[in-house]
């Protein structure tokens, strides 16, 4: 059994924080702050993967790349982007279903594969996001600076790439109290950087055994790991930018999230942001016909397979509850 999370939507602002001992014991990578060598390895693990993907193009261009390559890459991608949107943001943020103990580790473990930080970390970032979302106190909304055409410019660099690298961090005790009184799932969190090396050789790996070639290892490395990385970091950072700035908002949210119909296969189904914001716990974010929602299909096979259960699968009362009176309005 896993409890479900805080409601921090409803939480007091009044902080408690645990004492120096108890703190140190349930101390997960990363702190309130983010020091300066942090920010380092942060600002390198941005540039370095999109560099890659930058030359990715004129790589494929003149050399071409391998099917063993492409296939790193889509494999490798999608783990990823799933354990992002199944497990660090339906399942640990939202509890949008619960999950039996081996599942769970597992979630944790496949959404630190995406580099995009600790699981505990990601999730107090979320949970603060959804209380203040496209408000002050959001940690990146792109409508941080006002709504003439320069400050959603400003904003939307902000809320894609800039807020990463504010040092002073989420709360990690308020918002993910859950999550960091469980010992394993804190033991993830605090394995970050064994998860990022594990995430970045296996395909260096793979490549280099089939082929059973430096090359093939090498350019393995360069597709399956740099290239996947920074496609997936940006596809990601633009569920924060794009979403919350255009898109049709059929349903009623109190921010301007909106659904962005050409990311939703490559966001595992998270694009259709907008019903997500209407209703957080939802475990399917594509409630219409034709909406893709890859991440929400996979809940039903854990469902199926008995590895979830208490899934919160929205019902049509739900859904109409939600929409607007004229939907399909736009950005």
């Amino acid at each position: 059994m896993t409890s479900s999370p805080p409601d921090v939507l409803d939480s007091p602002k009044t902080e408690t924080r645990p004492d120096s001992d108890e703190a140190a014991s349930l101390a997960t990578l990363g702190g309130d702050k983010r020091h300066s060598a942090e920010q380092i390895a942060l600002l390198l693990f941005i540039v370095v993967p999109f560099l890659a993907l930058v030359a990715a193009v004129p790589l494929m261009w003149g050399w071409g790349v391998s099917w063993l390559d492409l296939g790193l890459l889509t494999a490798m991608y999608f783990i990823g982007c799933h354990g992002i949107t199944i497990g660090f943001h339906r399942y640990f943020t939202h509890g949008s279903f619960k999950a039996k103990r081996p599942l769970r580790i597992a979630l944790a473990i496949l959404g630190s594969l995406a580099v995009e930080g600790p699981v505990v970390r990601w999730v107090a970032d979320h949970r603060k996001h959804h209380k203040f979302s496209d408000a002050e106190g959001d940690p990146h909304s792109p409508w941080r600076y006002g709504e003439s055409v320069p400050a959603l410019m400003k904003g939307l660099w902000w809320a894609h790439v800039g807020w990463m690298f504010d040092e002073e961090q989420t709360p990690q005790h308020k918002y993910a109290p859950d999550l960091i009184k469980d010992p394993a799932i804190r033991a993830v969190s605090r394995q970050f950087v064994l998860w990022t090396t594990v995430t970045l050789l296996l395909p260096a790996a793979i490549g280099g055994l089939v082929t059973m070639s430096w090359q093939g290892a090498l350019t393995a490395f360069f597709w399956g790991s740099l290239v996947r990385v920074a496609l997936l970091h940006h596809v990601t950072w633009s569920i924060n930018s794009i979403c919350h700035a255009v898109g049709k908002r059929p349903f009623k949210s109190r921010d301007k999230s909106g659904n962005v119909w050409w990311l939703a296969i490559l966001s595992c189904g998270e694009s259709w942001h907008n019903l997500h914001h209407a209703d957080p716990t939802s475990a399917r974010h594509g409630v219409e016909r034709g909406q893709i929602d890859s991440s929400a299909r996979i809940i039903r096979w854990f469902e199926k397979l008995g590895w979830a259960y208490d899934v919160r699968w929205p019902t049509t009362s739900r859904i109409d509850s939600r929409r607007k009176e004229q939907s399909g309005q736009a950005a």
